[in-house]
């Protein structure tokens, strides 16, 4: 299929294609599987987040929102961060759900009795098969993805318009309002 607009500058290329697979990827996503995703999230007395490497910079992103909202939440390897426990959420990103830290990661989470959520583009990944719910993505291979969204590019920006609209879905959950959230947002000095 030719591209219509093969002579348009890179950028404007580049950011329709990834408006374009990040959109068409998370309208295929299983509403129930959300559903659930959301509904332990809201009923979890503290929800741990980890993803390793870009991954990573966008579950702290997400922390950082449901703390916003009032929830308990931690990011997985900081110093701070508390043990898992029985009824706790962890939510883990990962992209190809193979990554050996995410794997065991998930191992404890699981031997401690806590929900695992995990959200991959892979639902055939090791990680998939042990969460309690899973949210997955399918990216068609296609030749224009290495040149417009190298490496986790795709996963990573669907990772991170998933978590805001979890993030919607909880502050309608919780009767919360963006002022309520903006009263718990850190002050930087």
């Amino acid at each position: 299929m030719a591209d219509a607009n093969a002579n348009a500058p890179t950028f404007a290329r580049a950011q329709r294609y990834l408006g374009d697979r990040v959109s068409e990827a998370l309208d295929r996503l299983d509403p129930a599987a959300v559903a659930t995703a959301v509904a332990i999230l809201a009923r979890a007395p503290a929800t741990f987040v980890y993803g390793a490497g870009r991954s990573g910079i966008i579950g702290r992103a997400f922390a950082m929102r449901l703390v916003q909202l009032g929830l308990t939440a931690y990011v997985i390897g900081e110093s701070v961060t508390p043990i898992v426990r029985r009824g706790d959420a962890v939510f883990i990103l990962s992209g190809r759900g193979e990554s050996s830290s995410s794997i065991q990661t998930a191992n404890i989470v699981r031997r401690e009795g806590a929900d695992l959520i995990v959200f991959t583009a892979r639902a055939s990944s090791k990680l998939a098969h042990i969460a309690t719910a899973l949210l997955t993505l399918d990216f068609p291979e296609d030749p224009d993805r290495a040149r417009f969204a190298p490496l986790g590019t795709l996963f990573e920006a669907a990772s991170l318009r998933l978590t805001d609209a979890i993030v919607a879905e909880l502050l309608k959950a919780r009767g919360e309002s963006e002022e309520s959230m903006r009263r718990r947002h850190a002050i930087m000095v």
